[in-house]
């Protein structure tokens, strides 16, 4: 006899501790919590054969970003297709596993779109959600995280299990699309259901970065500390903001204090964790703050993953990591990487071309002292920016490489055009902003001055 899961839909389990186990794991994930994997492996062991177990690991192997992983996920899909063919499976199941083969193919937008096809069809089942939001996270398309919440939202009420993690998500996607009070309200009230939902609770941050009130950011998350203890990586990024928000108040020292001993307490090199360290050290050098020796670690790591080739969005992170510590043949293969990556007719070869490897170049220049060409490169793959993936405040990185690489080059104008963009862009203006248009003004005021005629050289005979 068939069990059904949290939501009510059926299970290929006969094992109710498989089926207990498999529910735990859906929540586990929906709180990014750091019990998924050993929830999942307990189900597998008490259901060797579970199609949806094993497509699911798939995926969550594809979604951490690392190459030695991607045979993995081929494994995983190899054991989800022979248990699906030996088994009655659900259509739900089977569109778990076409997802999963969609991806390893080179098309993660596929694999969203076959998901967000399942979930129509059963709208309460949240691990379908989270992983649709997920990837669509990691293209970038915060239209269609917000669309495909939206498709299904009426179905969710306080009696589901998921609820409180389906208002998270509905917080992240109505905020990066904008919507930023409909985004607090949602990621206020979705912690009022799941008081460890970590990712409602970064939505709600993410709405006060972009409206320029980080004080007040930086105490949301200081007065909710259990908020993400519980959690995986997903911990470090959590710090990541609040350091954040210490640095856009002018306190460099506590946005340092957080980088040693909360966001890199554990050296790992998980690209999400490395993206953290990178954006955060490259914003202090911008703020012209000494972060000394710091980028020799990331970049020894990232030197390690320069060819990795899984994500642009963590190619250009590995890429600041490099080029800022000196590892300049790190620098080179993975420049090479994502020139051949923008070659093939594959989704990551798509974003490679139109954004990775003109921003890779970008930053190349920058980091050389060419600041006219960086900005030109860097400006080239502004508007496809978003198709790394990422947040808004993740991208904002390069937003302000740009901008100083404008103002470096003598481009008062163009640098000015950009800080408007951006802040009408994010609601606000923030001290950055601020910063950078008096510098602008100041140019350009200093430009009149050195064009006025009474300055000019006259002939006294």
């Amino acid at each position: 006899m068939r069990l059904s899961d949290q939501f009510g839909y059926d299970l290929t389990l006969t094992s109710p501790a498989a089926a207990e186990a498999w529910d735990k794991t859906v929540l586990a994930f929906l709180a990014h919590g750091k019990t998924t994997p050993a929830h999942l492996e307990t189900c597998l062991t008490e259901e060797p054969n579970f199609a949806l177990g094993h497509a699911t690991r798939g995926l969550f192997c594809l979604l951490l970003g690392r190459k030695e992983l991607v045979e993995t996920a081929r494994e995983c899909l190899s054991i989800a297709r022979s248990s699906a063919a030996n088994s009655s499976v659900t259509e739900r199941e089977t569109a778990m596993v076409e997802a999963l083969a969609a991806w390893l193919n080179g098309f993660p937008s596929r694999s969203a779109d076959l998901l967000d096809a399942a979930l129509l069809k059963t709208p309460r089942d949240a691990l379908l959600l989270k992983l649709v939001h997920a990837i669509r996270f990691v293209l970038g398309d915060a239209t269609g995280m917000r669309s495909s919440i939206d498709g299904v939202f009426d179905a969710y009420d306080p009696q589901n299990p998921a609820y409180g993690y389906v208002l998270g998500c509905r917080a992240f996607s109505l905020e990066e699309t904008g919507e930023y009070r409909f985004a607090e309200a949602a990621g206020r009230l979705g912690l009022e259901h799941a008081r460890d939902d970590a990712w409602g609770l970064h939505a709600v941050a993410h709405v006060h970065d972009m409206t320029g009130r980080t004080e007040e950011g930086a105490g949301w998350l200081e007065n909710h500390p259990d908020g993400w203890a519980h959690c995986n990586n997903f911990g470090y990024h959590v710090w990541w903001h609040l350091a954040l928000m210490y640095l856009d108040q002018g306190q460099a020292e506590k946005a340092l204090m957080l980088y040693d001993r909360d966001i890199r307490k554990d050296k790992t090199d998980d690209y999400r964790d490395i993206s953290n360290a990178a954006s955060l050290l490259a914003r202090l050098e911008l703020e012209g703050i000494d972060i000394g020796s710091r980028w020799d670690e990331l970049a020894l790591i990232s030197d390690k993953r320069a060819e990795d080739g899984c994500n642009v969005f963590a190619d250009l992170h590995y890429l600041m990591a490099l080029l800022n510590g000196g590892r300049r043949m790190g620098a080179d293969r993975l420049i090479a990487g994502l020139k051949q990556r923008a070659d093939q007719e594959t989704d990551i070869g798509h974003v490679s071309s139109e954004a990775g490897l003109p921003a890779g170049l970008g930053l190349e220049q920058y980091r050389k002292g060419n600041y006219a060409s960086a900005f030109t490169l860097l400006t080239s793959a502004r508007s496809n920016m978003p198709r790394i993936g990422g947040s808004h405040a993740q991208r904002d990185v390069f937003e302000r490489i740009t901008i100083d690489a404008a103002l470096r080059a003598g481009l008062p104008v163009e640098a000015e055009t950009l800080i408007k963009d951006r802040s009408r862009k994010r609601g606000a203006l923030d001290r950055f902003a601020e910063q950078r248009l008096e510098t602008c003004q100041k140019m350009r005021r200093a430009e009149k001055v050195m064009q006025a005629d009474s300055l000019r050289a006259t002939n006294s005979y």
